[in-house]
């Protein structure tokens, strides 16, 4: 590491910015209450929510791992960004109007209205299961850069800087919830695109290029190659299936996943969340052609100043490990500038998805299987403020002392979970840490084919079909789909002659699991 950008250094530029998310915290945090955690009070505004919802979707995984992913893949990513764009204006045009027709703040109650209890149950547990391990994955990439420029210098175990990231992510997270992350992530996504812009461009001074000869030099390279149709459907980079996996994977990542749904029912208007919706999917776009561009550039550079790919050892053997390529880079061969701007973006990376993901997951148990809201419900019921009462001073504040206990108390049982869902996610990380041979992306889309499949699953027949289930055995259902498609997907080759499953897997899913809750459906009004 250049002498001028050293740990100590570094550790100045973490504390510095974590003090600001602090004071971002404590303003947004003043009026601590469940309204303001969980959906802050719905008063956000559409361009903050559009421009945070950025960096929450990209977070570490595109930060490191989009750029280094070029070697393999080139720039067929794109073809599921696009694909994006398409799951983008499903959740605008039809899941979006009907939370907000509910007015829910767990979207997974729409299940229980649909089905009946276990349904509810079950699919809220899948999110908990898919955010959980996805979450963790983010956070361990993070880890891993900061261990090894950062802590490890310093003697600092792996496990003590998990410890750390989650403890400081809790700290600014806990009073304010969804109302301070709504302005975290803008500040976090700026600081995301910043470092990469910046990158972007250092790499040009240094390859003394100018945009249209960077623009040249990208688009003659081996990276660039964007669209694959000659592969056919065996292709895993096969345009039609990328593109169909993108669709499907903005739909359960963000459109049935409480996390991304859960700031945008935080704006006013059902008319101010879809502007947010649109206007984030067209620079979302952008934003990942930018990070691609960048992952060229950086294998230009390095091919041409003679730097080598970072390696790792997977099953005793020796494979590039193209997710430290960024910050090999832009920490021991660019100016101490760009170091320090790309420790911004990493810890905005990290903590842009990280703290969504946590305040989602507290959001998702107090109210999916702690009844918050229907607790609240039924002490509105049993506390009616009627004019009489209102004048007779004794009941009227025995009814509200009631009130402020139940709230009270839900306030605690919230910072319990919150503190929950925290050592679990370092439990995660810390295993992920252990059994990791894969690039971290690719791992993340694997495990969401799985675990998001069954949410696709349920949430499609009970949007496309007007038939019942019998609601006891909807968790049996949504258990044997992601085994079946395991099974399908280490035989495909022999089954179906040769083919490959990529990400369409998560299609499979949902279709295993949409023909059993068939199986399972009848005609009639009321559920068994």
């Amino acid at each position: 590491m250049q002498t001028t950008l050293t740990p100590w250094l570094i550790l100045g530029i973490i504390a510095l910015y974590f003090m600001v998310l602090m004071t971002i915290s404590y303003f947004t945090g003043k009026d601590s209450n469940n309204s303001n955690f969980f959906l802050a009070g719905r008063e956000s505004p559409w361009y903050l929510v559009a421009f945070g919802m950025i960096g929450a979707s990209l977070s570490g995984v595109t930060f490191i791992s989009v750029p280094g992913w070029v070697e393999s893949n080139q720039f067929s990513y794109m073809q599921m960004v696009f694909g994006y764009l398409l799951g983008y204006f499903i959740i605008a045009t039809v899941l979006m109007p009907m939370y907000y027709r509910l007015n829910l703040t767990s979207i997974y109650t729409y299940l229980e209205q649909r089905f009946g209890v276990a349904s509810y149950k079950t699919g809220s547990a899948f999110f908990l299961l898919s955010r959980t391990i996805g979450a963790s994955f983010r956070l361990y990439l993070v880890a891993i850069v900061l261990q090894q420029f950062v802590m490890q210098p310093f003697g600092i175990p792996f496990w003590a800087t998990v410890l750390m990231t989650i403890i400081l992510i809790w700290i600014y997270t806990f009073r304010g919830g969804i109302k301070t992350i709504v302005w975290t992530d803008t500040l976090q996504t700026t600081c995301m695109l910043l470092a990469v812009s910046l990158t972007v461009f250092a790499i040009c001074q240094r390859l003394d290029f100018s945009f249209g000869e960077m623009r040249m030099a990208v688009l003659e390279s081996a990276y660039s190659q964007t669209f694959f149709f000659e592969g056919g459907w065996g292709d895993p980079k096969n345009f039609f299936k990328q593109f169909l996996a993108g669709a499907s994977i903005a739909v359960v990542m963000t459109g049935l996943d409480q996390d991304m749904m859960q700031k945008n029912l935080s704006c006013r208007t059902i008319g101010e969340a879809q502007k947010n919706m649109f206007w984030f999917s067209i620079v979302l776009v952008f934003a990942n052609l930018l990070f691609l561009t960048l992952g060229a550039l950086l294998f230009i550079y390095a091919g041409e100043v003679g730097i080598d790919i970072p390696t790792k050892i997977v099953n005793g053997n020796v494979t590039n490990n193209t997710d430290l390529l960024y910050p090999t880079i832009a920490l021991e061969h660019l100016s101490p500038t760009i170091g320090i701007v790309f420790i911004l973006g990493l810890i905005a990376a990290a903590y842009s998805s990280a703290d969504s993901a946590l305040t989602a997951l507290t959001t998702s148990f107090c109210i999916d299987f702690l009844g918050f809201e229907k607790a609240t419900q039924a002490e509105k019921k049993d506390i009616d403020f009627t004019e009489k009462d209102i004048l007779d001073k004794s009941i009227f504040n025995k009814n509200l002392s009631k009130k402020q206990n139940t709230s009270d108390e839900q306030k605690q049982t919230r910072t319990l979970v919150h503190i929950g869902f925290s050592i679990l996610l370092f439990i995660v990380i810390m295993v992920f840490w252990l059994i990791n041979d894969s690039t971290v992306i690719s791992w993340i889309f694997k495990v969401a084919g799985y675990t998001y499949g069954p949410l696709l699953g349920l949430y499609a027949f009970g949007f496309f079909s007007k038939r019942n289930v019998i609601d006891k055995y909807v968790p049996y259902i949504c258990a044997a789909a992601p085994l079946i498609t395991y099974f399908l997907n280490k035989y495909s080759e022999t089954l179906f002659f040769g083919y490959k499953f990529g990400f369409e897997l998560l299609l499979l899913n949902g279709l295993i699991t949409f023909i059993g809750l068939l199986a399972i459906s009848y005609q009639g009004e009321t559920n068994e």
